[in-house]
């Protein structure tokens, strides 16, 4: 199976809103505190916290909705890799044991996307099937 076979583009959308809604979650978690707030986590929060909530509100909704996938995913990624060595390496080499994972999944999803594009279901195959009707 090819990654341009319908059920290939369709799994690849599923992990592509899968990942952004989680995601998402961390950004509520940051200003909502919802569903819960984060542990240890100060209020107001800290500028940095700031910046990495709204880069996660607004990359998190374009990869929802499949609109400028490819950028959306790399600034994403790019963020989960900065989270990852200022909270999480620092800590420790594995991880698993640096509370990691989670940052560095995120970060290698969102890092395939920039390749793989957006999949099914996307605003971006809209907007490419209008701006280009032949289809070539």
């Amino acid at each position: 199976m090819s990654i341009s076979s319908p059920w290939a583009l369709r799994a690849l959308a599923l992990l592509r809103i899968v990942t952004a809604l989680l995601f998402l979650e961390h950004a509520t978690m940051k200003f909502l505190q919802f569903p819960a707030p984060i542990p240890g986590l100060t209020y107001p929060l800290p500028p940095l916290m700031v910046a990495a909530g709204a880069i996660e509100v607004i990359t998190a909704i374009l990869i929802i909705v499949g609109f400028q996938t490819r950028i959306a995913a790399f600034v994403a990624s790019g963020e989960m890799a900065v989270a990852y060595f200022m909270a999480h390496a620092s800590q420790g080499f594995w991880p698993v044991l640096n509370m990691g994972e989670p940052a560095v999944l995120f970060c290698f999803i969102f890092f395939y996307l920039v390749f793989a594009g957006a999949g099914a279901w996307a605003l971006d195959n809209v907007i490419g099937a209008k701006s280009n009707p032949t289809g070539a």
